[in-house]
C-alpha cells in the first residue's frame, strides 16, 4: 500500500468538503458567468439586433440552457410537436425603431420570448408566479459608422440576461419552491417592449396570480454612487418589495438616480402599467458607453457582478417559499397617463 497516498485521504477529504461548502453558499460561479456574456456579447451575435436573426439565437442558447438546468418548456412547439422554450411573437407591420439616436432605421415583423418554467411544488401555492426577466436584444449594427460597426451590449442587457441564467440554474438546483417561478427573457425591448407586451397579452398565468417582476437590465459594473456591492432597484420607494427583499439580505438601495426616471425605462413598467408589482435590478452607473459601440465584454466588472447575482439567490428562494405578497405603497401605483 502507498503510505503517502494513504496519509493524503484525510487532506483531500478536507479539501473536498471546503470546496462544496463553497459551492453551497456561492452557487453561481464567476466562471459561468464569464461564459454565458462572453457568447451573448461577442461580434458574432452581431449586437443582437431587435427583430434579427441574432436576437433569436440568443433566445434559443438560453432556451437550451434553461432545458440544461431542468427547467420546464414555456414558449411555442417546436418541430417536433412538443413545447419548445422560445416563443414567436405578431409584432405590428411596419414596426421601426430609431437604434440609439444616430443609427439605422430597422424594420421587421417578429420578435422573439424565452421561458422556463420552475414549478412550484405546493399545489396551491403553485398557482402564484413570480417572473424574474431581462431583455435579449440589444442595438444591432449600424454600417455608417467608421471602425467598430457592433453594437455589442455587454451591460445593456447581456448583463441582465446572465443574471437571469444563473438564477435559474442555482435555483433550479436546489429544493423545488412553493410558488412557480418564470424565468423569462423578453424580445425587442430597444423597439419598444413589443416581447414584455405579447407575454402580457397571452399570459401564462392570471396577472393577478404574478405577485412580482423582478427584471434585470445593466448590472455588469458597480455604480459609484450606492458603492461596490450594492445593487439598486428601480421604484424603490414605491412598493415594499425592495426592502423586505433587502431584510432577507439581497444588497437592494433605492435608485441613485431619480431624475432619469429608469422606472419607467424597461419590459418591467409594461407590467407594472398592468398591476404587477414589477421592478428592475440594476447597477447602471450612467458610464459613457451605453447605447454605443463601446459597451463591450471588456468593461464588466466579473467579480463584482457575480457577487452582485449571488446576493440575490437567497432573497428571491425566500420570496418564492413565502406567503408575503408585496404590494404598491399607498398612491404609488403606475397609471397610464
Amino acid at each position: 500500500m502507498n503510505l503517502p497516498f494513504v496519509r493524503a485521504i484525510p487532506a483531500l477529504i478536507v479539501s473536498l468538503l471546503i470546496t462544496s461548502s463553497v459551492l453551497a453558499q456561492s452557487p453561481v460561479l464567476e466562471q459561468n458567468v464569464r461564459a454565458e456574456l462572453n457568447f451573448l456579447a461577442s461580434d458574432a451575435m452581431q449586437g443582437r439586433g431587435s427583430g434579427t436573426v441574432y436576437e433569436r439565437i440568443a433566445a434559443e442558447y438560453v432556451g437550451s440552457q434553461f432545458r440544461q438546468f431542468g427547467l420546464e418548456p414555456g414558449g411555442d412547439a417546436d418541430g417536433s410537436g412538443n413545447k419548445g422554450f422560445v416563443q414567436r411573437v405578431a409584432m405590428p407591420a411596419g414596426t421601426k425603431a430609431e437604434f440609439g439616436g444616430r443609427t439605422e432605421v430597422a424594420e421587421a415583423n417578429t420578435t422573439w420570448n424565452v421561458i422556463g418554467i420552475l414549478r412550484g411544488s405546493d399545489p396551491a401555492a403553485a398557482t402564484e408566479a413570480i417572473v424574474l426577466s431581462a431583455h435579449l436584444d440589444h442595438l444591432g449594427i449600424n454600417e455608417s459608422l467608421t471602425g467598430d460597426k457592433i453594437f455589442n451590449g455587454a451591460d445593456d442587457d447581456a448583463s441582465g440576461c446572465v443574471a437571469v441564467l444563473e438564477l435559474a440554474r442555482a435555483l433550479g438546483a436546489g429544493k423545488r419552491p412553493r410558488r412557480t417561478i418564470y424565468f423569462v427573457g423578453f424580445g425587442s425591448e430597444e423597439r419598444g417592449g413589443y416581447g414584455s407586451r405579447h407575454f402580457l397579452d397571452n399570459p401564462p398565468v392570471a396577472l393577478t396570480q404574478i405577485i412580482a417582476n423582478l427584471n434585470f437590465e445593466m448590472l455588469g459594473r458597480p455604480d459609484p454612487k450606492v458603492g461596490a456591492d450594492k445593487l439598486w432597484l428601480t421604484g424603490y420607494e414605491r412598493s415594499n418589495l425592495g426592502p423586505e427583499l433587502a431584510k432577507q439580505g439581497a444588497s437592494l438601495v433605492a435608485d441613485p438616480h431619480p431624475q432619469q426616471n429608469f422606472f419607467q425605462r424597461s419590459d418591467n413598467y409594461n407590467l407594472a402599467l398592468r398591476g404587477v408589482i414589477a421592478q428592475t435590478v440594476s447597477s447602471y452607473g450612467l458610464h459613457t458607453d451605453y447605447h454605443r459601440v463601446t459597451d463591450e465584454v471588456s468593461k464588466v466588472d466579473f467579480p463584482f457582478m457575480t457577487r452582485a447575482i449571488n446576493s440575490m439567490v437567497k432573497p428571491v428562494q425566500w420570496l418564492a417559499n413565502s406567503t408575503f405578497r408585496p404590494e404598491w405603497l399607498p398612491g404609488q401605483a403606475p397609471t397610464r397617463n
